[in-house]
């Protein structure tokens, strides 16, 4: 149901390799890739992982949920950008990728899943 719009919105930012529909438990609803050797269902338990402990400390902090997280290795650009309280987008970018973009496309993919989620 969703990959179409993953795959649209994949396809608007320079170096996506992959862009997943996740919950907020790090379990990935639908993907597209490019790149099938990454392990979309592993990088998303483990981001997701790290983004609630950064909320939780956010929640501590009283600053605010976290709308954006990102992590930039060697290889990849990886973001996860909120969709609902419930759900995220990751999107894995190659390391030439553009970040810019990739964080303005991400708030304008609210738009297209917003309906469904809520």
């Amino acid at each position: 149901m969703f990959t179409e719009r993953l795959q649209k919105v994949a396809e608007r930012i320079d170096g996506a390799l992959a862009l997943a529909l996740i919950a907020k438990d790090g379990i990935s609803v639908e993907s597209y890739t490019k790149e099938e050797s990454l392990d979309l269902e592993l990088l998303s338990a483990e981001l997701m992982s790290q983004v609630r402990a950064v909320s939780q400390n956010h929640q501590e902090l009283s600053v605010g949920e976290v709308q954006h997280f990102s992590v930039t290795t060697d290889r990849y650009i990886l973001m996860i950008g909120a969709l609902t309280e419930d759900y995220f987008l990751l999107l894995v970018l190659g390391a030439d990728g553009s970040a810019g973009r990739a964080r303005f496309e991400l708030r304008r993919a609210v738009l297209l899943f917003e309906e469904d989620l809520i």
